[in-house]
C-alpha cells in the first residue's frame, strides 16, 4: 500500500508541475495582445492630447501645437487633421525617430503651451515677428505666406487705402492681427477664435473685411459665394518652426531635420500637394 501510495503523490506531483510548466505560454499571449493593443492606442492619439508631456530633444514624442482651422496648413478631414503643416511635422518626427502627435488648440495658446512644455513646437502659419522672438526660438522659414483682404464682391473697398475707418475682422492672435491693430488700431480690429468666424462675420456684415493668409482666404472665398479677395498684397512674410527658448538642442535638431527635408525636395513636394501652380 505504501508503495501505491507513494506512486500515487509522485504521478499527482508530475501532473501538478506539468500544469504549471503551461503557464508562461498562455501569459505570453496575453502580454502580446496587451502590447498589440497599447501600439493601436498610440497610433490613434495622433491628434493628440494636452495632457501628454511634450518631449525634450531626448524624447520619443513630438507634439505638434497648431489651430487646425487655417487650410490649406491645417484643417480637418474627417476627424484627422491634414495639411502642409501636419505632413512637415510628420517628416520632422519621423527623421528624428519620434512618436508625431498634434495637439490642436487656440492660435494665441500656442507659444504659452511651447513655454509651459505642453507642446514640442508650434506649426500653424506662423510669422516670425519681433515680439514673438522674445518668447520662444524660430527654426529657418519652410514657406513664405501672404497676408490679404477679403471683402464682399459688392464692397467699396478696393484697395489696401481703403481699409482708413473700416470695420475689419481677423483671427486673434496672428499676424493679420497685430499688423491691422498696429496700421489703424484697436478699435478698428474684431478678434474672432478662428478665421472661418471671421469670414461668418463678413458675411453677416459685421465686419468690413477679413485680413488672413492668401491660401486659406482662397479656401474661404471657393466656399462662400459673394466673396472675394483683393488684388493687393497686405504683406508678405516668412512662416517657420516655433520652439521653446530653454531647448536649443531639440530646435538645432528639428533645423537639421528640416534642411535635409528641403534639400531633397520633401517640403516643396509637400506645399505642392496642397498649393496647385495657378
Amino acid at each position: 500500500m505504501k508503495k501505491v501510495a507513494m506512486l500515487l503523490s509522485l504521478l499527482l506531483l508530475l501532473a501538478t508541475m506539468a500544469a504549471c510548466g503551461e503557464a508562461p505560454a498562455s501569459s505570453g499571449a496575453n502580454t502580446s495582445s496587451k502590447t498589440e493593443a497599447s501600439s493601436s492606442a498610440a497610433e490613434s492619439s495622433a491628434a493628440g492630447s494636452e495632457e501628454t508631456p511634450a518631449s525634450t530633444a531626448g524624447g520619443d514624442v513630438l507634439i505638434m501645437a497648431t489651430n487646425a482651422f487655417f487650410e490649406p496648413y491645417e484643417y480637418y478631414e474627417g476627424d484627422n487633421i491634414v495639411g502642409i503643416d501636419a505632413e512637415i511635422g510628420a517628416a520632422i518626427a519621423k527623421e528624428l525617430g519620434m512618436e508625431f502627435q498634434i495637439s490642436d488648440i487656440e492660435f494665441d495658446s500656442i507659444i504659452p503651451a511651447i513655454q509651459s512644455g505642453k507642446a514640442s513646437m508650434g506649426m500653424a502659419g506662423m510669422t516670425v515677428t519681433p515680439d514673438r522672438e522674445k518668447n520662444v526660438n524660430f527654426t529657418k522659414s519652410y514657406a513664405t505666406g501672404i497676408q490679404v483682404v477679403i471683402v464682399k464682391e459688392d464692397s467699396p473697398i478696393a484697395s489696401i487705402d481703403d481699409l482708413e475707418g473700416k470695420k475689419i475682422g481677423v483671427q486673434q492672435g496672428t499676424t493679420g492681427d497685430l499688423y491691422c491693430s498696429d496700421d489703424y488700431g484697436e478699435d478698428a480690429v474684431t478678434r474672432y477664435s478662428k478665421g472661418t468666424d471671421a469670414v461668418m462675420a463678413l458675411l453677416s456684415g459685421k465686419v468690413d473685411c477679413v485680413v488672413i493668409d492668401n491660401e486659406p482666404a482662397k479656401s474661404f472665398v471657393s466656399q462662400n459665394e459673394g466673396l472675394k479677395i483683393l488684388d493687393t498684397e497686405y504683406a508678405l512674410e516668412d512662416y517657420a518652426i516655433a520652439i521653446a527658448k530653454e531647448n536649443t538642442e531639440l530646435l538645432d535638431k528639428v533645423n537639421a531635420a528640416l534642411d535635409k527635408l528641403i534639400t531633397d525636395g520633401t517640403v516643396q513636394d509637400i506645399v505642392d500637394k496642397y498649393i496647385k501652380a495657378e
